[in-house]
């Protein structure tokens, strides 16, 4: 019978038995998402979606590691991979809605409308997406020790407070260009071609889970390893798990390869474009 084993010194790396089960099912889950991202990133050529493909990754091998954890409770390393990887994957989904704005605004050619200069807008959020990433990987390894564990956790909820800061910023900026859009929208935006509005819907409802489950992480790391949230698992898988497949199944249904396809459109040569619409009955 599997039971809870300390890790050093009397030191629980676990406050609970990771369940197996559900290790398992959302590994499977993980996997299948990933997989089909992989494959629109290869059929639409969307470079910016590589940064969500890795997020999935990085989920798959937390899985794994949760998996791998119910029977070595008192195993370090599965115990890092899983906290690591787990913890970062969202941050590479928001590098990815990032860059889906600056394309947005890019394909209806509403750059003036933008809160950010264009140029810097994408940069400005990923920069601050890979300081958040930085500060929390450095901090996850800290969170092993017994005597550093406070400080590693302080670290975390810095690198957390610093993504749901840009998060909050990003969906003030994209609700400015949705305004601007509104009261004065492009030519090119009624053409029909790229469902901007849709798209942004789609912006709006990734970053809303991935920021609820930010801040149920900030939650749990204040709180501690005697806190609700890190003694009983369930709060995981509702908080951060199923949260985060909602956020690949959305970006699935309404992929924004398109946006990708569009721009490259819209670079092509005009005496190609002229041609192509010429051969056209």
């Amino acid at each position: 019978m599997t039971k809870l084993e300390p890790y050093r010194g009397g030191y629980y790396l676990w406050k609970y038995i990771p369940s197996l089960a559900a290790a398992i099912i959302f590994l499977l889950l993980f996997i299948a998402a990933t997989a089909f991202h992989s494959w629109k990133l290869y059929k639409t050529k969307a470079r910016f979606c590589i940064a969500f493909v890795l997020g999935g990754i990085f989920e798959v091998i937390g899985y794994i590691a949760r998996a791998a954890a119910h029977n070595r409770t008192g195993s370090v390393m599965p115990y890092s991979i899983q906290n690591v990887f787990l913890l970062l994957g969202p941050t590479l989904f928001a590098a990815s809605v990032y860059m889906a704005l600056g394309r947005i605004i890019r394909c209806v050619q509403a750059e003036k409308y933008s809160l950010i200069r264009i140029n810097w807008l994408t940069k400005v959020f990923v920069m601050g997406d890979v300081l958040s990433f930085v500060v929390q990987g450095g901090a996850s390894g800290l969170m092993v020790s017994g005597n550093n564990a406070k400080l590693g956790s302080d670290i975390v909820v810095a690198g957390l407070v610093i993504q749901v800061i840009m998060f909050c910023f990003f969906i003030g900026t994209t609700v400015v260009f949705q305004v601007r859009m509104h009261r004065f929208p492009t030519t090119e935006s009624f053409n029909g071609r790229v469902k901007w509005k849709s798209h942004l819907r789609v912006l709006y409802a990734i970053s809303l889970l991935v920021l609820i489950r930010s801040l149920f992480r900030v939650v749990e790391y204040v709180e501690g390893n005697d806190g609700y949230p890190l003694t009983h698992e369930w709060t995981l898988y509702v908080f951060d798990s199923i949260l985060m497949l909602a956020v690949m199944a959305i970006w699935a249904i309404w992929h924004p390869g398109i946006l990708q396809e569009s721009l490259q459109s819209d670079r092509a040569p005009l005496s190609l474009r002229s041609l192509s619409e010429d051969a056209q009955p």
